[in-house]
């Protein structure tokens, strides 16, 4: 039973904080932030809200600065629009999949043009 709370709450977690970080957070350095995915720990304590930023090392590192900045008044929002006494601790976490996925399909496309010319 817990742990479909704690999906449910993921869900509703994730669709709001994105709807907060795109639209009420009015910082130039998360302009490139997508909320990819939420977990919420089985004590319903914790969420880690992974994140895809689009942008070189230094940029992701400045965009997950701005959103630890940020947990606070995302935490506050998530308390009033999901009408819960406690909102999980956000924590921020870098989400690499699509680029390990663009990556793991360019490396299919060059072997697939290698098998051609031989």
């Amino acid at each position: 039973m817990t742990t479909n709370r704690a999906e449910r709450l993921a869900e509703a977690i994730r669709q709001e904080a994105a709807e907060i970080v795109e639209f009420e957070l009015l910082d130039d350095r998360l302009t490139s932030v997508t909320i990819t995915e939420v977990v919420v720990s089985q004590d319903l304590r914790h969420a880690k809200v992974y994140v895809d930023i689009n942008g070189e090392e230094q940029e992701i590192s400045v965009a997950l600065k701005a959103l630890e900045h940020a947990s606070g008044f995302v935490r506050h929002q998530l308390a009033m629009r999901l009408q819960i006494k406690r909102v999980p601790e956000l924590i921020f976490r870098y989400d690499d999949t699509m680029k390990k996925a663009l990556r793991i399909e360019q490396i299919l496309e060059e072997e697939k043009e290698r098998e051609k010319l031989s």
